[in-house]
């Protein structure tokens, strides 16, 4: 049985690291072209086959609701940055795909933002990365 006080511990450091993280790491996004919730979006995107994804994956795999995502998105096609179309294989759905414009401002942010989550990271060893990966993972049922 898992100490209770032991769980609770662990629990509050992960929250707290995360959020401090996440706090340090949104300079990276000052002065960029695009904001912190488009670069999720545009990580979902430009990563899926030929950079078009589902609405709903891109929800899914978002930290903000599907209302939000939904704005978002219509925001991202305004400033062409994605375009929306009907899903074909789900008439109630939507794909997104990744525009030029779209993908070159995320792989600018990501080749900086890249280099920041490494060194902020580098304070464990590769070994204590691979143990927090497997843990992680294993928290999400991965």
């Amino acid at each position: 049985m898992t100490d209770r006080q032991l769980a609770l511990q662990a629990w509050e450091s992960l929250f707290r690291a995360q959020h401090e993280l996440f706090g340090e790491m949104t300079a990276d996004f000052e002065g960029a072209e695009i904001t912190q919730a488009e670069y999720d979006v545009l990580l979902t995107v430009v990563r899926s086959c030929e950079m078009t994804a589902r609405l709903r994956d891109i929800t899914a795999k978002s930290l903000i609701s599907q209302p939000s995502v939904s704005r978002l998105v219509d925001r991202m096609v305004s400033r062409q940055l994605v375009t929306k179309n009907a899903d074909p294989d789900d008439r109630r759905g939507a794909v997104v795909t990744a525009t030029d414009a779209g993908v070159r401002a995320f792989r600018t942010l990501a080749a900086s933002h890249g280099r920041s989550i490494a060194e902020r990271m580098s304070k464990l060893d590769d070994d204590e990365l691979r143990a927090l990966l497997e843990l992680t993972q294993k928290l999400r049922g991965l």
